[in-house]
């Protein structure tokens, strides 16, 4: 079996995070394990408190990890401080990490910015270099590419510049009023368009997560890139199409949709 890791905070509702990391993993075929960033308080109204971990605890979980059980791929999701991707890259290049999908978590669905300028300016500097691909929304795509994104045409210009400037693949979310949730990829000076069905459904709490981690599956299960987010896709709208209702606010997915066994059919 093939493994994954995933390096984020925690979700204590299960809808997003390393949570919603697993359950993609299981689901789509691959093992999974967590190196922890943060503890959160959450739940599908908002956060109410977030506890990170410290530099040392962290590389202790990555040492951990790649030298008992090394992983094929790995995902990183919100790592809030400068400190911490340091780390993350510290052990990346140590272990010669491959596989590596970046979800970089920067801008909340309202527009917040969730991480500081500092450890922004680290994410650029050193983390999205490593990576085989990223995969940011609309909002965190401009502060990416340092541009304003209104229409196709701008997915288009400001993938390239990031990708050119990082090194890295780059998978350019839709939504967010652009289109009807067609993603973009560029890598090596290409261009190719996902096409997204768009569900109607507003518990969309843990899409990005449940994406990149699903794509970082594949992968590490041996597709190429094109193929792992083609598989990525059709599994989140799966996930999406299944109205799972759970809580009050935006709720989480039904990230096992797919998981047909005895265990999971019968009632008790």
């Amino acid at each position: 079996m093939k493994k994954v890791l995933t390096i984020a905070g925690s979700d204590s509702s299960g809808g997003a995070g390393i949570q919603a990391d697993l359950k993609t993993m299981l689901a789509n075929g691959v093992y999974g394990m967590s190196a922890l960033t943060a503890l959160t308080a959450q739940n599908t109204t908002g956060v109410r408190s977030v506890m990170e971990v410290t530099p040392a605890f962290l590389a202790d979980e990555l040492d951990a990890i790649f030298t008992d059980i090394r992983p094929d791929a790995v995902k990183i999701g919100m790592v809030s401080s400068g400190e911490l991707i340091e780390v993350i890259v510290q052990k990346l290049k140590e272990y010669q990490a491959s596989h590596i999908v970046v979800d970089p978590v920067m801008v909340a669905t309202s527009g917040a910015r969730l991480i500081s300028e500092e450890a922004i300016a680290v994410l650029k500097q050193q983390l999205l270099p490593l990576a085989e691909v990223i995969t940011p929304n609309i909002p965190e795509t401009e502060v990416l590419a340092e541009m304003s994104v209104n229409d196709e045409h701008d997915m288009e210009k400001a993938a390239r510049l990031i990708g050119d400037k990082y090194g890295c693949a780059v998978l350019c979310k839709g939504g967010h009023q652009i289109n009807e949730a067609n993603d973009l990829l560029y890598q090596n000076g290409r261009f190719v368009w996902f096409k997204g069905q768009r569900i109607d459904n507003p518990n969309t709490h843990g899409t990005g997560c449940t994406l990149s981690s699903a794509i970082a599956s594949h992968l590490a299960k041996g597709a190429g890139l094109e193929q792992a987010i083609k598989q990525a896709k059709a599994y989140l709208t799966g996930a999406l199409a299944s109205m799972l209702d759970l809580g009050q606010g935006s709720g989480p997915l039904d990230h096992g949709y797919d998981l047909k066994s005895c265990f999971t059919d019968k009632e008790d």
